[in-house]
């Protein structure tokens, strides 16, 4: 019996082997067919996500870019409500991210959320009450004079405030705080002036600097244009470049970014510029300021910058070019080289885009490593938040704002300034004012 037993059990694991082996032969010939049912299933899976997000994303860049066009035809106005706009997204995306880490603390505290639009509020009003109180109060004094409800009342009210501007801020600002302190739970405390801190970091960061795009495109819509189209092209201009030539890591906290891409974007983005300036130069739309809140038709007589000048070539240029004057074609200017001034100042936009404004996107980058975040919010189907696309162009607006004012709309700036002035005068003071100039005049022999 217990040989007939082994000899049973010997067959039996013979048997096992034998249909292990054939199980196995046939299961690598599945294998090797491709007949596996759940390879295939997740890389057709993944091959469809991502057409899926490419088509999310397409669609939605076709979107914004035809929005985009929409609202820079219909002008000044609707540009700058838009920024308005997205200021009010991005910092929605960067409050929301404030409290995500305390959502149980603010149930607590309901009043914390609606103090942090309060303070966006008091930062509007003095931000763009300066704007309008420096480049638009004639319009608005104008307004004063018209009847109805709104002219007898609001006008004056808005002309007063904006007259006392910077009272008005104190005070409305100054009520926030003491709200704040009102506000003040213990158990509650750090949560609270952790807050507090977000939101003024907030305000000062992203807040303040893109709010100069608005008196960007109030100076002519080619100021608030040419910026963002520099910081686009750059970014594209980089990827193609570090795409085909990158090889050496520009920065640790971009691992992607080389530097061969880096000064590829500069150069072919500085190059663009030089001819997009031209371009744009050419439309009145793009060009005249607006100076007031109307959306018609404008039309101005073009600014010197956006006129032809000459400019002479450095004098050993000049002489090479002499020295090689056969060999240099007839098109190459010998002596001077005539061009629109607003070209020279597109180079230099276009450089400060290509070398500074990135760093936005570094400093973004940094940030969201240090919070394990990839997107700071999802308002963009298939591209994330709003604050992911304008890091740079918070660093651009102000810089082009900044170089505006200091390099092109010199002594513009000075007369809209003494005006401005003027308007906030009462009317005996203006009629002073206007006696002692008149006198001023008068003796320096400037009117008879």
């Amino acid at each position: 019996m217990a040989g007939h037993s082994s000899r049973t059990t010997r067959r039996r694991g013979n048997a096992k082997q034998e249909g292990g082996g054939k199980a196995r032969v046939e299961g690598g010939g599945r294998r090797g067919d491709g007949a596996d049912p759940h390879a295939p299933a997740s890389k057709k899976g993944a091959t469809k996500n991502r057409w899926k997000s490419m088509k999310t994303r397409t669609i939605s860049t076709v979107l914004m870019i035809g929005g985009f066009l929409g609202i820079i035809y219909m002008g000044h106005v609707y540009l700058a409500a838009m920024i308005v706009a997205i200021q009010m997204v991005m910092v929605n995306e960067l409050f929301t991210f404030a409290r995500k880490k305390a959502v149980y603390q603010e149930k607590e505290i309901p009043v914390s959320n609606l103090l942090q639009w309060y303070f966006f509020g008091v930062a509007c009003f003095f931000v763009y009450g300066r704007f309008l109180n420096h480049n638009l109060m004639w319009t608005i004094r104008e307004e004063n004079h018209r009847k109805g409800a709104v002219g007898q009342f609001l006008l004056p009210l808005a002309s007063w405030m904006l007259g006392h501007h910077g009272l008005c801020s104190y005070l409305l600002y100054i009520t926030g705080f003491v709200l704040f302190t009102l506000s003040l739970k213990r158990g509650t405390l750090l949560y609270q002036f952790g807050q507090f801190a977000w939101t003024h970091m907030i305000l000062f960061v992203v807040f303040t600097q893109s709010s100069f795009f608005v008196s960007n495109i109030f100076s002519g819509i080619l100021w608030f244009l040419l910026p963002c189209a520099f910081v686009i092209v750059n970014d594209i201009m980089a990827y193609l470049s570090g795409f085909f030539f990158g090889r050496t890591p520009l920065i640790d906290l971009s691992p992607k970014k080389t530097w061969e891409g880096f000064i590829g974007a500069l150069i072919s983005t500085m190059m663009i510029s030089f001819f997009m300036s031209k371009w744009m130069a050419q439309y009145d739309w793009m060009i005249c300021p607006r100076e007031d809140l109307s959306s018609g038709w404008i039309t101005c007589d073009p600014d010197p910058v956006f006129l032809p000048a000459e400019y002479p070539l450095p004098q050993m240029l000049v002489q090479c070019i002499s020295q090689l004057d056969g060999l240099v074609p007839q098109w190459v200017p010998r002596k001077t080289l005539t061009v629109l001034p607003i070209q020279l100042h597109a180079v230099v936009l276009a450089a400060f885009a290509s070398i500074i404004a990135p760093f936005g996107g570094f400093f973004a980058s940094g940030f969201k490593r240090a919070f394990k975040i990839k997107d700071f919010g999802d308002s963009i189907p298939g591209h994330g938040g709003l604050t992911d696309r304008m890091d740079c162009q918070c660093v651009m607006a102000l810089f082009s704002y900044m170089y505006y004012h200091n390099f092109v709309s010199v002594g513009k700036d000075a007369v809209s300034s003494l005006l401005s002035a003027f308007m906030n005068l009462e009317q005996g003071e203006q009629f002073e004012l206007f006696t002692v100039l008149k006198k001023q005049m008068h003796g320096t022999g400037l009117c008879d």
